[in-house]
């Protein structure tokens, strides 16, 4: 395995772990930024069910009453007891295009 797909691979799971503190991601540090439905349905979608238009094990964030600065903070700091950090993990722009990609979910 070439070293940037093991440094994706490692990320990517990282991730995954609650808790986890992520610094740079690999990916984003050689490429484009991801696409945010694909870092939520990635990355977010193990907790907020229906790409977060239900609540599962995190809330629905559908209509959501946090402010963008909100959730990026909540996405960068976590929720003790409740969601990860993810501090790091996501550049700037992947996390505008987060508060973008929550903001524009309507019922299926």
């Amino acid at each position: 395995m070439n070293c940037l797909r093991h440094r994706i691979l490692v990320v990517c799971l990282a991730s995954l772990l609650p808790g986890t503190t992520i610094a740079q991601n690999a990916e984003s540090a050689t490429s484009r930024p991801r696409d945010a439905q694909t870092i939520f349905a990635t990355t977010c979608g193990w907790c907020h069910n229906k790409g977060g238009r239900e609540a599962g094990k995190g809330p629905q964030l559908m209509n959501t009453t946090l402010s963008d600065a909100e959730i990026i903070t909540r996405i960068r700091k976590g929720k003790q007891g409740s969601m990860p950090s993810f501090e790091g993990a996501f550049t700037d722009e992947e996390l505008n295009g987060l508060v973008a990609y929550i903001r524009a979910l309507k019922p299926q």
